[in-house]
């Protein structure tokens, strides 16, 4: 049985997982993100605030089904411009507006990560919940750029319309803050807190 359940079925997230070493399972939380959003209250649904509840809600619901001793890591990750979230784009011309709103301009990042610690009583674990935030700086892009970027399909599955760790890496002008954090989880917050909570990932090196 793997101590770690990762909570995501994102290959970014799991290549990250990976990067440290750990030995992790990965079970797809069933939430729907879209009802999580809409049950808030309007003055809870800051960038910061809903990504907080989401990665706990999607780390909640597959604790339901761990075991004692397991650690759930669930993520979520937000765009924001001007306090504006732009979610996965429905379609090229909603990617379209949003690589051309972020053009030029800078934008922040932010990603839940919830750690779900399963003791003995697994009907109440050890919830800890934190938010990540990095700010994006674009350069000024053409309408041709962005329509080359949005014709390799890249930025369709992709909060904000595109991703930095890959094709769209070109986009990006400067950034400031946790590069990884812009990718899906910030692998430094998960060390910290695994380490505050007496886990060691270096013994799995």
């Amino acid at each position: 049985m793997s101590q770690i359940i990762l909570a995501s079925n994102s290959p970014r997230r799991k290549e990250l997982l990976s990067l440290l070493g750990l030995d992790f399972t990965i079970q797809v939380s069933p939430i729907d993100e879209r009802a999580v959003e809409a049950a808030l209250p309007p003055d809870m649904r800051t960038p910061s605030q809903l990504v907080a509840q989401m990665a706990q809600a999607k780390g909640l619901a597959v604790a339901e089904h761990a075991q004692a001793g397991q650690i759930v890591i669930a993520a979520d990750t937000i765009v924001a411009y001007a306090d504006e979230i732009l979610h996965k784009p429905k379609d090229a011309a909603d990617a379209q507006a949003m690589l051309s709103k972020l053009s030029g301009q800078t934008h922040t990042v932010y990603t839940g990560m919830s750690v779900i610690y399963l003791t003995e009583n697994t009907e109440n674990p050890i919830v800890h919940t934190s938010v990540t935030a990095t700010d994006v700086t674009f350069r000024t892009l053409t309408q041709q750029e962005i329509l080359d970027y949005i014709a390799t399909g890249e930025p369709m599955d992709k909060a904000g319309a595109y991703g930095i760790q890959g094709k769209g890496c070109i986009l990006v002008e400067r950034i400031q803050g946790d590069y990884l954090n812009v990718v899906g989880l910030s692998l430094t917050a998960l060390y910290e807190e695994l380490r505050a909570n007496g886990v060691d990932i270096t013994k799995f090196w």
